[in-house]
């Protein structure tokens, strides 16, 4: 498979060289692989610290800004940053009012936070984490145990950033953090499969003329494999099997996400049956967010990501944000 770059060994690195290019904002160490809001430490405000492997593009390190993140540690395609990383960039943005820590739910992701957590605090840093996992999917997949984290991250890392850039404490932004864990689900769909570099080829076998429901961002197994269904059929399976878990009662924020290599013309197309099914069920829809935001490299497909928000989540998803891969109200 052709794709555009040098060699497998220093994509992150080139990818990371492109992006201080391209966004002066930012303070990118390509070395120690991390990358922080110029501006921080910023006074007197809680400091918000993600990370992940990278082929999840723009998450995390396309949410670095205000009203978002403050840093992001990128690591290999697929593969948990270590702790060093996260512990760097811990230090480089505590302001004295403590880090919150927003950790997916896969097993590397999970271990290395936590001991970045001890190695933080052994060196003064107050440190708060939450878990994101959202994934109805299945209970246990080969990177998890228990829930995988998705498409909610997002809403995790927007409604806290909001919160710690008005200024509210440790502990009042990590129970935001957690509020919108627990009334957000996500349900993803391959149509084909992802290409790793390293690999140069697709990472799972996916015969042509079906899909995979379900599959999580690694291209891990979902619930099963059906011949190749409509854009109208995917939306009422993806949707119900949020609904069935989530039953929402107030408004939600929809996240309407492409994996990667779906073009924007099917992306809207599968958006408007997105709607269709919610309006259907009787769940009122407050915001959507449609576009390539949690991917899964080139991966053919979508995800849908409910939340259920109240007032106060929804003031702070409407609070302003200025990042590379999301910006209102600046």
């Amino acid at each position: 498979m052709k794709m555009l770059m040098n060699v497998p060994e220093t994509v992150v690195a080139d990818a990371l060289r492109g992006m201080a290019a391209a966004h002066p904002e930012l303070v990118v160490d390509v070395d120690n692989r991390v990358v922080v809001r110029r501006d921080a430490p910023v006074a007197g405000k809680v400091a918000l610290v993600s990370g992940g492997g990278s082929g999840h593009e723009p998450l995390h390190g396309g949410y670095v800004g205000p009203g978002m993140l403050d840093a992001a540690c990128p690591g290999e395609v697929f593969t948990s940053p270590v702790p060093d990383q996260m512990v760097r960039a811990a230090a480089a943005v505590d302001s004295g009012e403590g880090v919150l820590f927003v950790v997916k739910n896969y097993t590397g992701d999970v271990l290395n936070f936590q001991m970045a957590a001890e190695l933080a605090e052994d060196e003064g840093v107050q440190v708060a984490s939450v878990l994101v996992n959202d994934d109805v999917a299945v209970t246990d997949s080969l990177h998890t145990a228990g829930r995988r984290g998705t498409g909610a991250t997002l809403f995790v890392e927007k409604i806290a950033g909001a919160a710690a850039e008005e200024g509210a404490p440790l502990d009042r932004v990590a129970a935001l953090a957690r509020r919108v864990v627990e009334s957000s689900r996500s349900f993803g769909v391959a149509l084909s499969a992802c290409a790793t570099p390293a690999k140069g080829g697709p990472m799972f076998d996916l015969p042509a003329g079906e899909l995979e429901l379900g599959v999580g961002i690694h291209g891990e197994p979902g619930r099963e494999r059906r011949p190749m269904m409509t854009a109208r059929e995917i939306a009422d399976y993806a949707v119900d099997a949020v609904l069935a878990d989530l039953n929402p009662r107030q408004p939600v924020l929809a996240l309407v996400n492409g994996m990667g290599g779906t073009p924007l013309l099917e992306l809207y197309g599968f958006g408007a049956e997105v709607h269709r099914v919610l309006g259907e069920r009787g769940v009122p829809v407050a915001r959507t967010l449609l576009g390539n935001y949690v991917t899964s490299l080139d991966m053919a497909g979508c995800s849908v990501t409910l939340c259920q928000a109240d007032a106060e989540l929804l003031r702070l998803w409407d609070a302003p944000v200025q990042t590379a891969a999301l910006r209102w109200g600046r």
